[in-house]
């Protein structure tokens, strides 16, 4: 008992709760951050400001197959590539409203980040394509707002992406 008193190594009643709450709804939230995910990569496909997608939800992914045999939903990360390069990459993130610009993933929020301006900034050009962070890349974690709200904010920051001078 004095190691609990003294270091804490137990829970608090309400951190507990809280817990409980999040393992109780998390298939529930999951399903919407799937759905959220395939409508967004879908839309994403067509628009004319987007040069790829890369989505394993989406039947062209290579591993698509594998994803519907063993998961119920693809996931809510996805990533896509905006025509223009480094330069509309950040226009892009700029011109997001609804959006958090964050580099966290898995929240309730939906998240996007330019990997190539922000967390590997400091790699050399070369050194982020070994990574995998393509200049034009933006990364999204999809979260549960109403997917008309995130299709909005996407599509006119990818309008405004291209209104570089």
């Amino acid at each position: 008992m004095e190691t609990l008193r003294v270091y804490g190594a137990a829970l608090s009643p309400m951190s507990a709760w809280q817990i409980l709450q999040g393992v109780e709804t998390l298939p529930l939230r999951m399903e919407r951050h799937c759905s959220n995910a395939l409508k967004v990569a879908q839309f994403l496909q067509q628009h004319p400001r987007v040069g790829w997608v890369n989505y394993p939800g989406l039947p062209d992914h290579p591993q698509h197959a594998l994803v519907q045999r063993q998961m119920r939903g693809a996931s809510g990360l996805l990533a896509f590539g905006v025509k223009g390069g480094v330069a509309a990459g950040v226009r892009f993130i700029e011109s997001v409203q609804f959006l958090s610009h964050l580099a966290n993933i898995g929240d309730t929020r939906t998240l996007v980040i330019h990997p190539a301006s922000t967390t590997h900034r400091q790699l050399e050009p070369d050194q982020q394509l070994a990574a995998g962070v393509k200049p034009d890349m933006v990364r999204l974690s999809v979260g549960l707002e109403h997917i008309d709200d995130i299709l909005w904010d996407l599509d006119q920051a990818l309008h405004a992406s291209g209104d570089i001078a």
